[in-house]
């Protein structure tokens, strides 16, 4: 089931493991991505908090938590190729994956990407 924030993250959900990442259209308006920041495994995350953020060519942007948990794992490929995300923003270009705990967080996002 993939889901999406307002501000443009997309969630994969897959029992309690949520991958999340930047959309397409996001990638798209962000420009060439140089450098990922990513967060630590096993940090605890707050829906809203900023989780990592993403720099390109044109500017840096926060990426924020779109549902409450612990990291499990985070996407080490964007360490050296970044530019995965301009790639394949919605699969190889995911961010971290969340072990989601609190389940009604998802009632609040979006099944569709809303306008940019």
């Amino acid at each position: 089931m993939k889901k999406y924030t307002a501000t443009h993250e997309y969630v994969t959900i897959e029992g309690n493991i949520a991958t999340v990442g930047i959309s397409a259209k996001a990638a798209e308006e962000l420009g060439d991505v140089t450098y990922v920041e990513l967060p630590e495994v096993g940090k605890e995350v707050k829906k809203g908090e900023v989780l990592c953020t993403i720099e390109s060519v044109k500017s840096a942007e926060d990426i924020y938590v779109p549902l409450s948990g612990k990291i499990v794992e985070v996407n080490k490929d964007l360490e050296d190729n970044p530019e995965i995300i301009n790639e394949d923003a919605e699969n190889k270009g995911w961010i971290v994956k969340i072990e989601i705990s609190d389940q009604s967080e998802i009632e609040d996002l979006l099944d569709e990407e809303p306008p940019m």
